[in-house]
């Protein structure tokens, strides 16, 4: 059951990267409307590579292929949306946000540092074969 355990985590990790990308295709044109007034130069190219970001970085996580690389995506994506849309300054829902933004690079940090468990599409992580 422990050797699970990772698997349930990069999952749960994972669901809020992945319906954040399904989420950014859907309202594709509104979401870059509003990043445009937040100062984002030339937004839907920017939000097509924060899907692509997105997509990737949570598929790898979800399935554990290259799942450390997955991670950094991720972390890649959430430095600077934390920054631009959630400062700590801000509202009070921004603060929530913006730790919560927080707490997610902690966990995808963990990824990269003990990679994906031993259950996984890539095998177990080198740490865990003795």
């Amino acid at each position: 059951m422990q050797a699970l355990l990772p698997l349930v985590g990069r999952i749960l990790l994972a669901a809020i990267f992945l319906w954040s990308a399904i989420k950014d295709i859907r309202n594709f044109e509104s979401i870059s409307k509003m990043m445009g007034e937040k100062g984002i130069p030339i937004p839907s190219v920017f939000l097509l590579g924060a899907v692509v970001f997105l997509l990737l970085g949570s598929i790898a996580m979800i399935l554990g292929i290259k799942a450390r690389w997955g991670a950094v995506l991720l972390i890649l994506f959430l430095i600077p949306t934390t920054v631009i849309f959630h400062s700590p300054t801000g509202s009070e829902e921004d603060f929530i946000q913006f730790m919560k933004n927080l707490a997610l690079i902690g966990g995808l940090c963990m990824v990269v540092a003990n990679g994906v468990g031993p259950v996984s599409f890539d095998g177990p992580s080198p740490s865990m074969k003795k």
